[in-house]
Parts: C-alpha cells; structure tokens; sequence
C-alpha cells in the first residue's frame, strides 16, 4: 500500500471509530497476483456486513493509482523522447506495418519480460502515427480506379510534379520484366489532355474442330484518330515522399487504359506500394527500438488500451 493510500485509510479508520464503526484488515493469500497484502474493509456492527472502503480512499486520492491514457507523438524524434521519459524495464514498442495506415506504439506498463512474470495492465501508452503525405494519399486513392479522361488530365496537371523521367536502368529494368516501355513526364501529360481512340474487331482465326463446329476468335484494335495502331506506354515513374516532410521515393505505376461505351477510361495501379512503406516502418522501428533500448516487435498489443 503506498503512502498515500495508507493516510487515507488512517483517516478513514480514525473516522470510523469514532462512529463506533470497526475497521479491519483481510489478509490475502500469497500466491495469488495483483493484490495488495491485506485488504481494509468496514465492519458496520448494525448490519453486520463487510463494506469496501477504496471509494472512501480514492475520494482522498490527490493523484491518479498508476498511469493510463495514450499520449500521442506528432514526430518520430517526440516519440522516442517520450519513450526515454516513461520506460520501464519492461516496456515495449509495436509496430503497425499496414501500409495504409502505418504506426508505432509502445506500451510503458508492459507484462513483466521475465518467463511467467507478472501480468500488467497496458494501458500507458504512446503512440505515434506515421504522417503519409498529400502526394502518397493522393495517388493512393485513385490507386487501381478508373478515371475518365477529364478526371485523369485534371489529376495528371495537379501532380504534375510528382513525375519523373525514368533512367536508362529502369527502363531496361521494366521493359525486361513486363515487356513495355516506360513514359516520360511529356509523354504522360500529352496522353492526359486528350486522345481519341477508335476500336475496330477483326477476325483473328477460325479452327475448325473435330465435331464439326467452328470456333472464331476475335481481336480488337485501338487506333488513334489518324487510323494509327495506338502505342500507349505501359508504365510510368513518380517520386513522391510516402510520408510527410520524408524523402522522395521512386515508384512505378502500372498505366493501363479501357474503352467503354465509346469513353476512354485509364487506370494507375502502383507497383508495390506496400513495400516502400513497410521498409520506412521497419527502419523507424528499430531506431526507436535502439534509442530507448527496448525490445521491438511487429504486430499489436493483445489488450486494449
């Protein structure tokens, strides 16, 4: 029982003896964890029944039992200064590598590391989540979605600094790997504020099979309004910071085109985005986990907080 608790019940005691009300003590078995080694408690004689007295004490409670609540870390260098201040020997630090929404917690009162310690509460907290950038949100929410071909020039010319010119390496790189070639910024920007597409179906083969009956394949072919077969790039190369105030990374984005209903309609699909995030996480992590000194992990706490 602290200091301050075991005032509280001599006062409360005093109190009560004075009302003619006995104040007493429960001894507590010694293998059993999380409580205290004796338990007050109120003999009233008139009722004859055992009350608690920890609402009388907690009134005289000047401040809190333990530490709870989550402070949260707007910088990751706060969230390893407020780590350092709060540590315990058995405080940890989780890491939430979801890509969408990347985080670091650490959970001050942690379960006693030893094998079979103690149980604690892990509701201290501090937790920091990783600022993405408008640049990264922007790209990710159009992310796999088709956009007409006013949609798409808009978001082209509002991004247009997000572009990048592939190097000669990238350029063999993904040619190699998906058999297309990579846009350059110009090249993008042109496709974006107009193209007019026309589709012609042609007959490709006719197999003849042993039943007797035939199969026809189609095939359909996009050509621009001068009746040329049209060659769209497949991909093309941001640089964008993931996160806030980060450094750029270089990611490829799939560039892929559907003509319906006479409406031509492109898809960006980012190549790996979870990756270049992970990475980030993954680093930051163990920074975190080398500056406080404390064990790291990726995953979650099993309570809430």
């Amino acid at each position: 029982m602290d200091q301050l608790s075991e005032t509280a019940v001599n006062a409360v005691a005093a109190l009560a003896k004075k009302n003619g009300i006995k104040l007493d003590f429960l001894t507590t078995p010694l293998d059993v964890p999380g409580l205290p080694r004796e338990v007050p408690f109120i003999l009233d004689p008139e009722e004859g029944m055992a009350r608690s007295v920890k609402s009388l004490v907690d009134e005289w409670r000047l401040t809190p039992l333990r530490k709870t609540g989550t402070a949260k870390a707007l910088t990751l260098e706060s969230f390893i200064d407020l780590v350092e201040r709060h540590k315990t020997e058995h405080s940890v630090i989780f890491a939430d590598t979801d890509w969408k929404k990347p985080s670091l917690t650490a959970v001050i009162d942690y379960h006693d590391k030893t094998n079979g310690g103690a149980a604690d509460n892990g509701k201290h907290r501090i937790h920091y989540e990783f600022p993405l950038s408008d640049s990264w949100k922007a790209w990710i929410k159009i992310n796999g979605e088709p956009l007409e071909q006013l949609k798409f020039a808009e978001f082209i010319e509002d991004h247009i600094a997000d572009l990048a010119s592939p190097d000669t390496m990238e350029e063999e790189d993904w040619r190699h790997k998906f058999s297309f070639r990579v846009a350059f910024p110009n090249e993008l920007v042109s496709l974006s504020r107009g193209l007019q597409v026309a589709s012609e179906m042609k007959v490709k083969n006719v197999v003849s099979l042993q039943s007797g009956a035939a199969q026809i394949n189609f095939e359909e072919e996009h050509k621009d309004v001068n009746g040329n077969k049209l060659d769209v790039p497949g991909m093309f190369i941001l640089s964008v910071p993931p996160f806030f105030r980060g450094e750029p990374t270089r990611i490829p984005v799939r560039l892929r085109y559907r003509l319906a209903s006479g409406k031509l309609f492109w898809i960006c699909q980012l190549y790996r985005p979870d990756v270049h995030i992970t990475e980030q996480v993954v680093r930051d992590m163990e920074r975190a986990g080398a500056d406080t000194g404390l064990p790291t992990f990726q995953g979650s706490p099993e309570m809430p907080a």
